[in-house]
């Protein structure tokens, strides 16, 4: 190559030294534009409660400005707005309904790639999937992310049903839950113990309502807890009833018998330690209180 520019004639030297850089300073703005981005999510569930705050993270790869671009967080379709961002401004005329006045994108890092989504007072109808959409002037690219929205219900009730098998068939409910919620019966160990019955409904208002159910004997001499765990926020709520064998009960101790005569049994509630006590007692021929 050295040798064939020492060869050439020197007016077509002039000329190469100028065609040169006009054609890398051409097309240097072409390279820039056409640079490609990914868009990233959390990777994992956003978790929220009703009535909370939810924030869903997006950022561009490789990091760059997304302040000139369009944003758009939409759910089931394009159209379906919950938050948009275009020409350097918040823009709500295609936002839907349900998110007015509840949406904010948090630009904070914008000039770096990285905003995120606010949705304050989580509904029940906020569940769900969501598109986090970035377009430049030439490209675009999306990703999507999960909320997942939780409802802690009730403390556990835990009451006497009746009679199961030779034992006493005791029943453990909790409404207002959401996602379905998990219960099981412990004993003082917490060991799980098998339920006699299991059975989730949903209400009218979208929430589940739990009950499970266990028989005990005369000879059930610990102490039971159900428990009621939400899958998505990692935590529950737990009530405890005592078995006490016959005869143990104390002599201060009040004792309601029901009206059969079959009746032999006794349920205290107490609403400081939420347990109930039982006491398995012989029959009473008749309906009267032991004291």
């Amino acid at each position: 190559m050295a040798r064939e520019i020492e060869d050439t004639h020197p007016a077509a030297l002039i000329f190469l030294s100028v065609l040169v850089p006009l054609q890398f300073n051409f097309l240097s703005p072409l390279i820039h534009f056409t640079e490609q981005f990914t868009v990233r999510g959390p990777g994992h569930p956003i978790t929220a409660s009703v009535g909370g705050e939810a924030v869903l993270p997006c950022h561009l790869s490789p990091r760059m400005s997304a302040e000139n671009m369009e944003l758009r967080w939409f759910r089931f379709k394009f159209s379906a707005v919950v938050h948009q961002y275009k020409d350097g401004q918040d823009q709500y005329g295609q936002q839907m309904p349900g998110y007015q006045g509840r949406t904010e994108l948090l630009k904070d890092d914008i000039t770096s790639g990285s905003v995120s989504l606010r949705i304050r007072n989580v509904q029940l109808s906020d569940h769900g999937q969501y598109t986090c959409f970035f377009q430049s002037s030439v490209s675009y690219e999306d990703a999507l992310l999960e909320l997942q929205v939780a409802v802690s219900g009730s403390d556990p009730h835990i009451s006497v049903d009746g009679y199961q098998d030779g034992g006493i068939r005791v029943v453990c409910r909790s409404a207002g839950w959401y996602p379905e919620p998990e219960a099981q019966w412990r004993d003082r160990h917490g060991q799980l113990l098998p339920s006699a019955s299991e059975k989730i409904s949903k209400e009218a208002n979208g929430l589940f309502h739990t009950r499970i159910s266990i028989v005990i004997t005369e000879h059930s001499n610990q102490d039971l807890s159900c428990f009621v765990r939400n899958p998505f926020l990692n935590q529950g709520k737990i009530s405890t009833v005592s078995i006490v064998p016959r005869g143990a009960h104390t002599e201060n101790a009040k004792v309601r018998v029901g009206c059969k005569k079959e009746s032999r049994f006794f349920q205290r509630a107490s609403h400081i330690t939420r347990s109930i006590q039982v006491w398995i007692l012989p029959k009473i021929p008749r309906c009267q209180p032991i004291l």
